[in-house]
């Protein structure tokens, strides 16, 4: 079946859903009967060892991979029964890894973020692929080849190119002319400390501020617990955790998924705060 009842979510338009997926290769299965829901408004962490499925998960919500099993849904369609350009206008999606085949500049990149809107840019474009450089600061790089930067440099223009593309509300697409989305896949791991805090503050602030939903692969979790309203946990292709971050990442849930001892961290002088571990190997 590939539609939603529409009465079994409220609001629909706001939901980017998997259901029961599962992915098979040769000889070996990378998600089973994987279920979990992603909401607008909100960042989503997708934590997890190396090879739980969360590259895997991703694709899914990209449209890059099919599942095998189950289905994927938005606004409670099928996601494959949209057409590609109407998806290209209210989801944008930064990969792990990102290769330009031609020398583009930096602005270039950025550019091709409105190109699902308009094939000729107006004035409005142009404003538009500016505040994303700016929001990325990357600005100063704009005419720079892309192959000349560092990869941390590299990230903060993908992550500007695919802010460009949802940055405003579109009309017509998923039900609602509100909703869009990002989708990262590990968007803090070619980043310094300091980007890493301000990639993911500019994030949560376009959750907050515009409804867009985020989701986004993380391999530390004290950033997942920092900035994340919600996590789903991976492991061996199954989904064995979800929910909002702080409830989902206890000691019990860290010692048992990634094998280490988390000791939960003081805020200074008892201030309220998110919740952060100090981890040790196991005993």
């Amino acid at each position: 079946m590939n539609a939603r009842n529409q009465t079994d979510f409220s609001p629909l338009a706001g939901m980017l859903e998997v259901v029961g997926v599962g992915v098979e290769v040769p000889g070996r299965s990378l998600l089973q009967a994987a279920s979990a829901q992603f909401i607008a408004g909100q960042v989503t962490a997708v934590l997890g060892p190396n090879g739980a499925g969360k590259s895997t998960l991703m694709s899914l919500l990209t449209g890059q991979r099919q599942p095998t099993g189950g289905h994927v849904y938005l606004a409670g369609k099928a996601l494959a029964s949209y057409a590609s350009a109407d998806l290209a206008r209210v989801r944008a999606s930064v990969a792990q890894e990102t290769q330009v085949a031609f020398e583009f500049t930096v602005r270039e990149v950025v550019e091709l973020g409105r190109y699902p809107h308009r094939r000729h840019p107006g004035q409005r474009d142009v404003d538009l692929v500016l505040q994303a450089m700016q929001a990325t600061a990357v600005e100063r790089l704009q005419h720079r080849a892309l192959n000349t930067l560092s990869g941390g440099e590299k990230a903060r223009v993908h992550l500007a190119r695919a802010l460009a593309q949802v940055w405003e509300p579109v009309t017509g697409v998923a039900g609602d002319s509100s909703v869009r989305w990002l989708l990262l896949d590990e968007p803090t791991a070619a980043l310094d400390l300091q980007h890493q805090h301000r990639m993911l503050q500019l994030v949560r602030a376009w959750a907050t501020a515009q409804g867009v939903g985020v989701v986004a692969v993380l391999h530390d979790l004290n950033l997942a617990l920092r900035y994340a309203d919600r996590c789903v946990v991976l492991q061996g292709g199954q989904v064995v955790g979800s929910g909002a971050t702080a409830d989902v990442l206890t000691p019990f849930c860290i010692e048992k998924v990634w094998g280490v001892v988390a000791h939960p961290v003081a805020t200074k002088g008892g201030a309220p705060g998110p919740r952060q571990y100090l981890f040790d190997a196991p005993v």
